[in-house]
Order: structure tokens, then sequence, then C-alpha cells
């Protein structure tokens, strides 16, 4: 908007010819923001997708405005306020933004009031009515700014200072929309206000855009923040309930038939979440040794919280001579009374050093691989379903005799990828291979550094635990 105009000197109309290629450009990249609106698919749970969504109406707004003030500089403005021609917006404009500019001019002198057709509209008023003389002005604004109106246009026919505001009206239809308004005193040869000039913009889907992505940025960085937090639980959760142990452990100590006990946790590879995968090695108190990996569905706090749960009654149940078969059953009735409904799966082992035999059970889990001589193989697993899927399911129980030298290899199944192309048992066949490696570990955390160099890097969408455990003479 020009400074304080003097009555006797118009503007001058700008080149039109420069203005053309803004406005193609303008309207070129108006349909490429749009095209990227339109391929944005937003969920009820996406907050990122909210606030990519807002923003791109954000900038479909910004853009629509600055083709009509291109319009605008390309017409030209008029040596009288008179209607102003606005070019004709592209088709998948809506018909609310084709009204979002007007213009209007009071004279002092003769009480005229010129309105253009878009303020009209921007009103809801019909030009048979009238324009609205200053007086008359405010009582189409929200009561509360009705004073900022009467104190911008004192201020500017009285001191010549510009208006430049926002305030709300109400039009005639019920509908709220919020103006801008930017005007000036158009000054006489004396220098006295002779009218007042301005230019009214209705900003109310820009404003409410802006609003929008306000919201969803705020709605966004709320659910990162909880996101960070229940991250730094989950961690503090695990790292208090897994076995604090790290490297080997061997047990019974004195014993022939020992164990040689090593453990990994593998985070996820795709996912800053924590799950509820757990493995344990543990001495009873008759001198057998409880092995056990397993994994509960969900991520975060909910998921290790069901972890530590079943972790500790596992622990407990073992402590207590509960076999592996029964052990199962128990934690079945665990999960389906907890409050947090869950599907689990699990192996556990109980070895007994005297007689060199292994008792397991499992639920819906991997069974445990045994590599011998260099070679490897998949334990045949006894009846087991999902901890947590029926009521009242019975787990059976196999055994297996070991040998001086025997390796155990117990894993959850997020350790190897699967999709399409690659399968539970591709990833099974992949462990098997390993069979000359293992064998050639001089210790079980050897062992558990091969298989995580085999198996870390890999794109895991889940965590995984590998436990490993080698037979001594």
């Amino acid at each position: 908007m020009p400074s304080h105009l003097f009555a006797d000197r118009p503007a001058q109309p700008p080149e039109p010819g420069s203005v053309d290629a803004l406005i193609s450009q303008t309207r070129r990249l108006r349909g490429d923001v749009d095209a990227v609106r339109r391929d944005t698919v937003v969920d009820d749970d996406d907050a990122q997708g909210r606030w990519q969504r807002a923003l791109c109406d954000l900038a479909v707004h910004h853009l629509d405005d600055l083709r009509e003030h291109l319009g605008q500089l390309k017409e030209g403005l008029p040596p009288a306020p008179e209607p102003v021609d606005f070019p004709q917006p592209a088709p998948e404009t809506v018909p609310e933004a084709q009204t979002r500019v007007g213009s209007a001019e009071w004279n002092l002198l003769t009480d005229e009031v010129i309105w253009s057709d878009e303020l009209f509209q921007i009103f809801g008023r019909s030009p048979e009515s009238g324009a609205l003389p200053l007086d008359e002005l405010g009582s189409t604004l929200f009561s509360e700014d009705q004073p900022l109106l009467t104190a911008w246009v004192t201020a500017c026919l009285v001191d010549g200072r510009p208006i430049d505001g926002e305030f709300r009206i109400v039009r005639a239809d019920g509908r709220v929309r919020t103006l801008h308004m930017r005007g000036e005193p158009v000054l006489d040869s004396d220098g006295c206000a002779a009218s007042m000039w301005a230019v009214l913009r209705d900003v109310s889907e820009l404003r409410r855009s802006q609003r929008a992505v306000r919201e969803s940025r705020d709605s966004l960085q709320r659910r990162r923040e909880i996101a960070q937090t229940e991250h730094r639980l989950a961690v503090e959760l695990q790292e208090a309930v897994l076995p604090p142990w790290r490297g080997s452990l061997r047990f019974p100590h004195s014993d022939a038939g020992s164990l040689d006990v090593a453990a990994h946790y593998l985070p996820s590879a795709t996912s800053a979440l924590i799950g509820g995968d757990w493995y344990d090695a543990l001495e009873l108190p008759d001198g057998s040794s409880m092995l056990t990996v397993g994994d509960l569905t969900g991520h975060g706090v909910t998921a290790t919280s069901g972890m530590a749960m079943m972790l500790g009654a596992l622990r407990g149940m073992a402590m207590a001579g509960i076999e592996p078969g029964p052990l199962m059953g128990w934690l079945n009735q665990l999960l389906e009374a907890s409050v947090q409904p869950a599907l689990g799966s699990a192996v556990c082992c109980r070895y007994d050093p005297a007689r060199r035999t292994l008792s397991w059970a499992q639920a819906g889990h991997p069974a445990p691989l045994l590599f011998r001589r260099g070679t490897g193989r998949t334990l045949t697993p006894p009846e087991g379903v999902l901890l947590g899927a029926t009521t009242g399911a019975s787990y059976g129980q196999a055994e297996e005799h070991l040998q001086t030298g025997d390796l155990l290899v117990l894993h959850t199944d997020g350790l190897t990828p699967r999709s399409i192309e690659f399968s539970r048992t591709d990833g099974t066949e992949r462990l098997l291979a390993m069979a000359p490696r293992l064998s050639a570990a001089r210790s079980a955390q050897d062992c558990v550094r091969l298989v995580v160099e085999e198996f870390g890097d890999g794109e895991r969408e889940d965590d995984a635990c590998v436990l490993v455990a080698r037979v001594g003479g």
C-alpha cells in the first residue's frame, strides 16, 4: 500500500508484462502443492501426517492470496477508488476463496461511501442494501473488537496513522469471518484528511490453516515427548528386569557337565520402541539350571512391564521346582488373568548336570537348536500353543540327552527378519549353517558374538534375544 496519498496525485499502475510470468508460476506452484496435499494420507492417530497436511493447506492459502495480489498489481490502482476487477481464480479454487480481497473509500467531505463488489460479498451484503459508513461499520464486529476499530479509525483520520490490523465480523447469514484491514487517509491540498481508503482481506481460512498447523505441531511435539518418556521408562524397566550379568556364566561351578552360558539383547533396527523380549539363566536349589527366552506382543512400557511380570513368575516357579511343562501352563493362566491382554511365546529348559538331560517345553516359540560335532539340528518341539491364546491349554515336555561339547542356541523370533522373501525357516537354516563356526568357538560368549555378527546388521522389525549354552566336560 502506498504511503499517505494526496488527492491530486493518483498512483500509477504497474507494468503488467513482468507480472504475468509470476502469476503463471504461482498457478503452477499452487497445483503442485495441491497435488502433494491430495497425496498426503492422514490417519486419526498420525500426528505428523496431520501436521504435514495442515502445512500443505496453509501453503495453498498463501499461494491463492499471492495470485490474487499479483492480479491486483497487474491491473494497477485506479486514480479514484472504484470497484476493482480481480483476475478469475483457477477452476480448482473453491467459491469461498473467490472473494478474499475488497476495497473501500469513505469520503469525509461528502459522506459518500464506495465499496467494491468483492467487499459486499465478504460482508455478505447485497449492493442494494448499500455500503456501511464508518460509524456503522463497527456494528458488524464482535463486541470486544469494536473498540479496536474505533481506535484505529480515530488515529488514522486525526493523526494520519495507517491502519494495519484484524477484527472479526458476523455476517447477516450468521457466519463469522476474520478480516485484515489496511487503510490510510487521503489528504487534500491543505494536508487534511479528505477521505479514508482501505483494503480488507478475508483471512478466515488462512488463520484456520495457521491454527491447524500450530495445533498439529503441538500435538506432534507432545506425542514425541510422551514417546521419549515411555522409551526411557521401558529401557529402565528392561535393564532392571533382565539379568545383570555380562559375558559368560558357568554353573554349577564345580560339578562335571556344567554349563557355559552367554546371552545378548539385540534392539530393533527399524524402531525405537522396546519390545517384550527376555532371556534368563538361573542356577536352581537342586543343582539344575534353568534357561529361558521369550517374547510378549507389543512395545513400550506395556510390553516391558508384562515381560517383567512373566519373567518374575517364571523365576519363582522354577526356583520352586516346577517342571517346564506345568510351568508353561501356569504362565498361560497368569497371562489370561493380567489386566493388559497380550500374547506371548516362550521356551523354558531345565538342565540336570548329573544326568546331562535337558527337559524343556515351549509355547508357540522357535525350538532350541542343538549343535554337536560340527553339525546342527532343531529339537523336535512338544505340544504348546501361544501363551494367552486359549484357556486351560496343556503344554507337553520333551527330554534330550546332552553330551560334552554340545551347544544349545535359544532365540526369539525377532532375531531373523521375516518377509515374503525371508521366512522363519530361512533364519533357522542360516543359524544351522553356522554349525562349523559355532563348534570351533572357544566359549559361549564367542558363539553369541558370531550370531550377533551374522544377524545384528539385518533390518529386523522387532527386537530379539539370543542365549547360548555349552556343555562342559
